[in-house]
């Protein structure tokens, strides 16, 4: 099975809703950050592992903590995992922290800074 494959896709897909549900209802941890969510879930072609891209809404300390808390938790969401999705194998989660909407938010920041700053820019050089 190729890596963008049709089917590759669909479970990439199917696995990123399942690991969703899982995290938002099943676990209990604490320091798992309620404001939690799955960006990207990606599949190896031959189903052994999976990179799941998680997104927390706070602070990269409270990022830190429910990344530690889901990799705790990985056995266990491996096997409810098992449970929802009728796959040959299922996949070893590897838990990724994604900083790209931060990232994001920051170059917006600075782009709508810039820009604020084009105006006076123009002023200054008229007045030259």
């Amino acid at each position: 099975m190729r890596k963008n494959s049709v089917k590759n896709v669909r479970i990439n897909a199917e696995v990123q809703r399942a690991l969703s549900e899982i995290i938002r209802t099943e676990v209990k941890d604490p320091r798992i950050d309620p404001l939690t969510s799955v960006t990207l879930v990606e599949v190896a072609p031959d189903l052994k592992t999976c990179k799941a891209y998680i997104s927390v809404l706070g602070g990269e300390e409270s990022g830190k903590e429910t990344l530690a808390g889901l990799k705790n938790a990985a056995p266990f969401i491996r096997s409810l995992l098992a449970r929802r999705i009728n796959l040959r194998n299922t996949p070893e989660i590897r838990f990724i922290l994604d900083t790209s909407i931060a990232y994001g938010v920051r170059m917006t920041k600075l782009i709508d800074d810039a820009v604020a700053q084009i105006p006076e820019r123009e002023e200054e050089d008229e007045e030259a």
